[in-house]
């Protein structure tokens, strides 16, 4: 892994970055989501931004327009307030060096063997690695007891849909019931969670999810810089060097439970990135 260390772009003009076209994120966009609908599928990877400009782009952020909260029509969950387009970012402030690791959670990344989530959570406990985990609010729901689990170690639970739907295949209305939907789950279960969305079945945010998840509540959609295809089972030893060679300040790595690969590959993931002086932190924390 390449130590990347970009100075110039400062916190302070991360948080404030604003301006590019998501007309022009989405035309950019390519490939399906890591975890797509029905299953594992093959998916074209989004690329890191290698570009240094000190510019909306370079930092992740794409906005289709200024949000405009309303006080009176706050929602449950945290901070979160109706208002204009979301922001979807792909990566934290490259200035400092801290990562997110993002596990998606739902019957396609854990349906099939729960031994495989509860390891995985046990071995980021024992390593002392937050996590932030996108769940799929109807799988997670039928799985409550999962959630104090979860939560136990400090780490954050964030939308990714109600039922996981590809959701660039679905009109406006069923884009905002998905959103919502989950959103409402994660308030019920863990009132104090759910800052972040996610949508499934794609790689890239569209204007259209961004409306949506703007008028949800939703000020941010993470989507990711670094893709190890852990979903199409590659091995621990690919998902280990794909993240190696992709990561960098401020990167946000997307994975998933359910699959043993992931699983064995994770103390190895969190070895590499300490010693190349990079610290694992939940989304939340990466973006403050």
């Amino acid at each position: 892994m390449t130590e990347i260390f970009d100075h110039d772009l400062s916190r302070r003009r991360f948080l404030t970055a604003t301006g590019v076209a998501a007309a022009a994120a989405a035309a950019a966009a390519g490939g399906l989501a890591a975890c797509a609908v029905g299953g594992p599928q093959p998916a074209e990877s989004a690329s890191p931004s290698s570009t240094p400009q000190p510019s909306a782009a370079a930092l992740g952020t794409v906005e289709t327009g200024t949000a405009a909260p309303s006080v009176a029509s706050a929602l449950t969950g945290p901070g979160l307030v109706p208002g204009g387009p979301a922001a979807a970012i792909t990566h934290g402030p490259r200035d400092r060096p801290q990562v997110a690791l993002t596990f998606h959670l739902g019957p396609h990344e854990a349906g099939q063997d729960l031994s495989l989530a509860h390891q995985l959570l046990a071995d980021a406990a024992q390593l002392s690695v937050p996590i932030t985990v996108f769940a799929v609010g109807q799988w997670l729901d039928g799985h409550r007891d999962l959630v104090p689990t979860i939560l136990a170690a400090g780490n954050e639970l964030a939308n990714h849909t109600l039922t996981h739907p590809t959701l660039t295949a679905l009109p406006a209305d069923q884009v905002a019931a998905e959103i919502a939907g989950c959103r409402d789950v994660l308030a019920r279960l863990a009132p104090t969670q759910g800052r972040y969305f996610r949508p499934s079945g794609t790689s890239t945010a569209t204007p259209l999810i961004l409306t949506e998840a703007g008028a949800a509540g939703y000020r941010t959609v993470v989507d990711f810089d670094v893709d190890p295809l852990d979903y199409t089972s590659p091995g621990a030893d690919a998902v280990v060097a794909r993240i190696r060679a992709d990561t960098r300040p401020g990167s946000i790595v997307s994975m998933h439970f359910g699959y043993p690969g992931t699983v064995s590959a994770f103390p190895r993931i969190v070895a590499n990135l300490r010693t190349a002086g990079l610290t694992p932190v939940r989304v939340h924390d990466l973006l403050i």
